[in-house]
């Protein structure tokens, strides 16, 4: 009985738990997640170099410029492929930006000069010429024809008159290199600036003699700065922090964000909505980096809604005023452009044979994707026929070694040697011993030979050393192989049996051939004879 309540008490202080379940992870992407990622990146194009900056069209279709080496290509935001080049540049181009209407697109150099161009002609309308040193940001005012304002690394801020391609004011204020601007969306009159003295500066062209109106410090060199939609906001970039602050309310800062591991190179305003026609007030600042990652950012709760991964640095971001297409610009010159898809792209995309009357349309069968989980992924094409341009590469046959090359060439000189002996071909037997003497290494291989090695050479000299294809090399063979192994024959019958039969081979052999000496010495006066008549 004490042994029964002992257990049972054990039992009860020790009890056994069962095995747990494995449990599969839920997905933990938020519908917002989901939007941004629903931008699939597409390798579209890769370009000369760095792509220094994008910009969209904001008339339809939206088409998008890309800065890169000393050239602007234009891109269709519907196909994603390149439209039209402009090459008219002398040194690296920057800053692309379209007029509201989008018939003018503006542009500065590396050059100090700034082309303003017309996108359908690719021609240079007008070429402003004021700065000294690289120009790295022109704008055009929100809903001004007339005007343009650019920045760069002389540190001078100009206002400019395209028609008459004069500056109309010299703005001075920044300490070092002018990298970037926005124009404000609320006066055609405003804009802002940032500049790698740590500076941004707000400037109101009709008061431009008493200097810029605010300056905020945003405690590293400016690389990016925007105008948020409502126009009292804006978004500073430098270091790896964006920073947004409060223009009306005195330059304050409301929020910094350092989400980025490095130096954030670019920023852009875009929208997000359940459906495509949920996007009032829905903004979110995008921001890309030198760290490969892409943020984007909800101002109006100061959260990060989405971090997606590129494999490159990233230099450039623009996002269309359609909510369509997302591009963004490596610095090896990879352009990764995404369209979303819409209720709209997947109409036209479906067949237009299936729409018949009362039946609505007919989507064709989707093809099946072959992917490296698949086995017939890696069978795929074998049953394809070649077309007449197509050109024929064969693969080479394999050669397949004997035994003996293997030996050779791992350098075992006697295992091959006895390997061919052993095969009974007398051509590789007498080419392994060719290769042997080349590598001085047969005289070697015959002495570390053993009795019944030894043997089977001597049976294979008594059999080939008389045949004159062989006999000029085997016969010295034989000769070098009596003299360093006479011990081992004089100690064995068998190989003195076959040294006497290799013997008197020999004696019959020049039995035979002085013969035919005789017979040769007889035969060629008649011969020359024969030949006289």
């Amino acid at each position: 009985m004490a042994v029964n309540d002992r257990s049972e008490s054990a039992v009860r202080t020790f009890p056994v738990k069962p095995k747990l379940k494995p449990t599969t992870k839920k997905s933990t992407l938020t519908p917002e997640s989901k939007y941004w990622k629903s931008y699939k990146p597409k390798q579209t194009q890769t370009l000369v170099s760095s792509i220094t900056s994008l910009a969209f069209s904001p008339t339809s279709p939206h088409d998008f410029a890309a800065t890169h080496s000393a050239t602007v290509t234009i891109f269709s935001s519907q196909t994603l492929e390149p439209k039209s080049t402009i090459a008219a540049f002398k040194d690296t181009a920057t800053s692309a930006c379209f007029r509201y209407d989008g018939q003018l697109l503006a542009a500065g150099s590396y050059s100090g000069q700034i082309q303003v161009f017309d996108p359908k002609k690719r021609s240079a309308l007008r070429r402003l010429q004021g700065h000294h040193r690289p120009v790295h940001f022109v704008s055009f005012p929100r809903v001004d024809k007339l005007h343009l304002f650019s920045g760069g690394d002389d540190a001078v801020v100009k206002y400019w008159d395209v028609l008459s391609q004069t500056e109309i004011h010299n703005l001075i204020g920044h300490k070092d290199y002018v990298r970037c601007g926005d124009g404000s969306p609320a006066s055609d009159d405003m804009f802002i600036t940032g500049s790698y003295d740590h500076t941004v500066r707000v400037w109101d062209v009709r008061v431009s003699d008493r200097g810029s109106m605010l300056s905020v410090n945003h405690g590293a060199p400016v690389e990016d700065v925007i105008y948020l939609p409502s126009g009292g906001l804006i978004a500073t970039a430098g270091g790896n922090s964006v920073k947004i602050w409060d223009v009306i309310g005195g330059g304050k800062m409301l929020h910094s964000m350092e989400s980025h591991n490095k130096t954030i190179t670019s920023l852009c305003v875009g929208k997000f909505g359940k459906d495509e026609n949920d996007f009032t007030n829905q903004y979110r600042i995008l921001s890309v980096s030198l760290d490969g990652y892409l943020k984007v950012f909800d101002y109006s709760t100061l959260k990060i809604t989405s971090s997606i991964r590129f494999p490159n640095s990233l230099m450039s971001v623009a996002f269309s005023p359609d909510c369509s297409t997302r591009v963004i610009g490596s610095s090896n010159g990879i352009l990764y452009a995404g369209k979303r898809k819409t209720k709209e792209n997947m109409e036209s995309d479906k067949p237009e044979w299936g729409k018949y009357a009362g039946f609505g349309a007919i989507d064709e069968p989707e093809k099946r994707v072959l992917r490296p989980s698949y086995f017939r992924y890696f069978h795929r094409g074998q049953s394809e026929k070649p077309s007449k341009g197509d050109y024929l590469i064969m693969r080479p046959k394999r050669v397949k070694l004997a035994e003996h090359d293997k030996l050779l060439k791992k350098f075992h000189h006697k295992e091959a040697l006895l390997s061919a002996l052993r095969a009974k071909n007398p051509e590789n037997i007498v080419a392994v011993m060719e290769e042997l003497v080349s590598r001085k290494k047969l005289l070697k291989c015959v002495s570390n030979l053993g009795v019944d090695e030894l043997g089977l050479l001597l049976r294979f000299l008594q059999k080939y050393s008389t045949l004159p294809r062989y006999a000029g090399m085997l016969i010295v063979l034989a000769k070098k192989v009596v003299e360093n192994r006479i011990d081992d024959i004089n100690g064995s019958d068998e190989l003195k049996g076959c040294i006497r039969n290799l013997n008197r081979l020999i004696k019959e052999e020049l039995r035979i051939q002085q013969s035919l000496q005789e017979i040769q010495g007889m035969i060629s006066p008649l011969l020359k004879l024969a030949g006289r008549r």
